[in-house]
């Protein structure tokens, strides 16, 4: 795999993040340790500390970078105007908060590396297994030093796909709904980004649709997926760039299956 003087420096300083600040509160938040930052949105101090190891540490692993977090884009949104400008590491310190609070093991630390807005890294770790998921662009996905690609999808009635319809429109999950009666299943998502992605690639659920776009829950996963052989792009064909504003995302197990799912489940 190319660039390792950055690739597995990243790797080892989420693992030591982890077990610093993350995984000695799984399963044991104190009450005052968890708090609503937005309607229906917690946050923890794990989050809030993770991402302050990471901000302080990642801009020594590559001079000149800069970090903006999802915790930190909370306090001052006018920083995801910053995305597509030079080097930027994006950071969800914990992604699947509400999975952690509940003591679930789905749950992931992501980051992604910008260059003027397009991402050319990620990383993705699972605390609670030490499972990690690394793309580069142009240089593969690889989990846990293994590099990985898609396998085929099976046959429409045989598909299985997460639709997260909390923030979709009403109008488009009926729609949805209505014209994937026929599929093998449609799931609920995992509610962690950084977990769903990966599943595609596993082939555990071969499509999952998400409303908000937001770049630290998308940019590492779509880089992920792209790398391994598959297909992620707003509904409308265009490209999902980190740094552009935009709602909806596709991501699918291979380019043929994102046209079919397109051209299917997602028509009038």
């Amino acid at each position: 795999m190319a660039r390792q003087e950055l690739i597995q420096p990243v790797c080892d300083l989420l693992h030591e993040v982890a077990a610093e600040v993350v995984m000695p509160r799984f399963r044991k938040l104190a009450e005052a340790e968890v708090r609503v930052k937005s309607p229906g949105e917690e946050v923890t101090i794990a989050d809030e500390e993770a991402e302050r190891l990471l901000t302080l540490r990642l801009p020594a692993l590559l001079p000149g970078s800069r970090v903006i977090g999802e915790e930190a884009v909370s306090a001052q949104p006018e920083l995801l105007q910053e995305l597509g400008e030079g080097t930027v590491f994006v950071v969800d310190p914990v992604d699947g908060t509400s999975n952690f609070v509940k003591g679930s093991p789905c749950f992931s630390m992501m980051v992604a590396l910008l260059r003027e807005g397009e991402p050319v890294a990620s990383w993705m770790l699972s605390p609670a297994t030490g499972t990690i998921h690394v793309a580069e662009r142009g240089g593969g996905a690889w989990v846990d030093g293994k590099r990985v690609r898609v396998g085929q999808p099976p046959q429409w009635t045989g598909l299985r796909g997460g639709v997260l319809t909390r923030f979709l429109p009403a109008e488009m999950t009926a729609r949805v709904q209505a014209n994937g009666r026929d599929l093998a299943a449609i799931l609920p998502g995992m509610h962690c980004a950084g977990e769903d992605y990966p599943a595609i690639v596993r082939g555990e659920q071969h499509f999952v649709m998400f409303w908000r776009g937001l770049p630290w829950d998308h940019a590492p996963g779509t880089l992920f997926l792209e790398e391994a052989g598959g297909r992620a792009a707003r509904f409308d064909g265009r490209p999902y760039r980190p740094a552009e504003p935009g709602f909806g995302i596709l991501a699918a197990q291979t380019p043929a299956l994102w046209d079919e799912l397109q051209r299917r489940l997602l028509a009038d």
